[in-house]
């Protein structure tokens, strides 16, 4: 008995330090997110200030933000991204599960030959090859173009499929056999029966596409140079904190920051259900 209520002592010990640890790290991680939103409603200019909470509490920064345009057309950026975040997460989602289930059930000479070429390739860094494609899409009349970004972001969709095949492989052939049996042809295989067993790496395969283009800096700073009316989020917000800008944008820039990450976090919320229904289903159902 001394010895259970030892244990017990002891385990409720470690579940008090557990929990100190955790509101300790909640703490820390939640805390940049609230200063973001208050900065976002703070009345005083300047990017540095010596206190936390704002002394003064306007919407302003949120109406500014999409009232003055002629110098930051945030409204346009805004939609800009929306729309490559879209068409670039269609097409990457539909490349990348079309390839991962022909590697995963399909059997041909080069499959192994191409999958270990596609995963060399795919460990080199994407701007090593900027260069070469901004020449292409100038060439073909397509730089500084929406596009152009939805090439690029899809493009190499196909060199992500190794976590996609992997789950495929986790599926059991004998649910494709038994409905070749049928008489279903692989078309119907994959549509029907194996993307209804696979929500969970959709939902991560969709989340992934989408995210790509929302945040990235490196690659549309290079493709659309000048063109300002061409900006996505990640470029048009960086030409706010540039030294002449950011003590007058920067409470602009928090507001802004606070949109942008509005789309990802409802994404998330909604993909998460799907997400926990495809674990909790099962293939074999």
């Amino acid at each position: 008995m001394k010895k259970l209520k030892a244990m017990r002592l002891k385990a409720k010990k470690n579940n008090i330090f557990t929990y100190i640890l955790l509101t300790i790290l909640s703490f820390i991680w939640v805390l940049p997110i609230v200063w973001l939103v208050m900065t976002s409603f703070r009345g005083e200019k300047g990017a540095f200030v010596t206190y936390l909470i704002p002394k003064t509490w306007t919407l302003d920064n949120y109406i500014r933000l999409f009232t003055e345009t002629s110098l930051f057309n945030f409204p346009r950026w805004f939609m800009n991204t929306l729309i490559v975040a879209i068409f670039s997460c269609i097409i990457s989602t539909i490349i990348t599960l079309s390839t991962s289930y022909a590697f995963s059930r399909l059997r041909f000479k080069v499959r192994k030959p191409m999958m270990n070429i596609i995963l060399i390739l795919g460990m080199f860094p994407g701007f090593m090859s900027m260069i070469a494609i901004y020449h292409i899409l100038k060439m073909i009349g397509l730089d500084q173009s929406l596009v152009a970004l939805v090439l690029i972001y899809s493009g190499g969709a196909a060199m992500t499929y190794y976590i996609s095949k992997g789950f495929f492989d986790t599926i059991p052939k004998g649910v494709d056999e038994a409905a070749l049996i049928d008489g279903a042809t692989r078309m119907q295989i994959f549509t029907k029966i194996t993307l209804p067993l696979s929500k969970p790496i959709i939902i991560y395969t969709v989340l992934m596409a989408f995210l790509a283009p929302w945040v990235d800096f490196v690659m549309v700073s290079y493709i659309m140079r000048d063109n300002y009316n061409n900006y996505t989020v990640a470029l048009g917000l960086f030409e706010m904190l540039k030294r002449e800008n950011i003590h007058a944008y920067f409470t602009q820039f928090t507001a802004a920051a606070v949109i942008i990450a509005i789309p990802i976090t409802l994404l998330f919320i909604f993909m998460q259900k799907y997400y926990v229904e495809g674990v909790t289903g099962g293939s074999v159902k």
